[in-house]
């Protein structure tokens, strides 16, 4: 598919050790790409980062640029390696202190008495940022730029999306067809699909075989936005799959 230069375009940033080492499975990758494809915000990149300063403020830097809009998680409950809003403020070069905001939001859940420096550290935003609301546990997230910073936490990251939608930028939504092939293997009709892929440059489409209770299956997907166009792909391939078939 061709790139649509007025396409809005979008990055996911993971932050966390316990997502590499494998302790915990990330579910928010998915959550948030089926999010961006519903609103016609282009998913072009995600990527998972350590615990580590110079990566997460390189990482940071890098796709803030090339990218609408960067959506990290992880990395900002009260422990020492929670460390992603130091490394924003450090990427867009400002300062970060509590924030009265986010400390009074704390102070929503947490006893006065009970607001230690550990829980502090939830309340500690770049300056100039915008807070995101967490209505479940209220410690926030926020928005800085073209960058959301949210929980790692499933359940409170979908709430902080939940916030932030309204107010995203948002492209048109893209028109997804799927033709089943059956037990054709891809190496039978390959080089047809690249040629049609070829003659039709403003859609994608890509084959995915996997295995069903019924046995092998493999899936032709075509993706675009442009409803003549996938519809046009789509025809061709549903003749090649029927010549295939005869």
């Amino acid at each position: 598919m061709t790139t649509d230069p007025h396409a809005v375009t979008a990055a996911i940033l993971v932050i966390g050790d316990e997502i590499l080492s494998g302790r915990t499975k990330d579910k928010n990758i998915g959550s948030i790409a089926d999010y961006l494809t519903a609103v016609g915000i282009d998913l072009r990149e995600v990527r998972i980062v350590p615990d580590e300063a110079p990566m997460i403020v390189e990482a940071v830097n890098a796709l803030r640029a090339r990218y609408t809009y960067l959506f990290t998680t992880g990395g900002i409950g009260p422990t020492h390696d929670d460390i992603t809003a130091d490394c924003v403020a450090e990427a867009f070069g400002v300062g970060i202190d509590v924030d009265p905001r986010a400390r009074a939001m704390l102070l929503e859940r947490i006893k006065p008495e009970d607001l230690n420096a550990a829980r502090l550290r939830m309340a500690r935003i770049p300056d100039g940022a915008d807070l995101i609301p967490n209505p479940i546990s209220k410690a926030p997230g926020f928005r800085i730029g073209n960058v959301f910073v949210m929980a790692g936490v499933p359940a409170i990251m979908q709430a902080m999306l939940d916030e932030i939608g309204p107010t995203l930028r948002t492209g048109a939504r893209v028109i997804s067809e799927t033709i089943e092939v059956g037990n054709i293997p891809e190496g039978a009709y390959a080089s047809d699909l690249a040629s049609i892929a070829g003659a039709h440059p403003g859609v994608s489409i890509g084959s995915y075989p996997s295995m069903t209770q019924g046995g092998f299956l493999n899936r032709i997907v075509v993706r675009g936005k442009d409803a003549a166009a996938v519809a046009a792909a789509r025809a061709e391939i549903a003749a090649l799959v029927a010549r295939l078939r005869a």
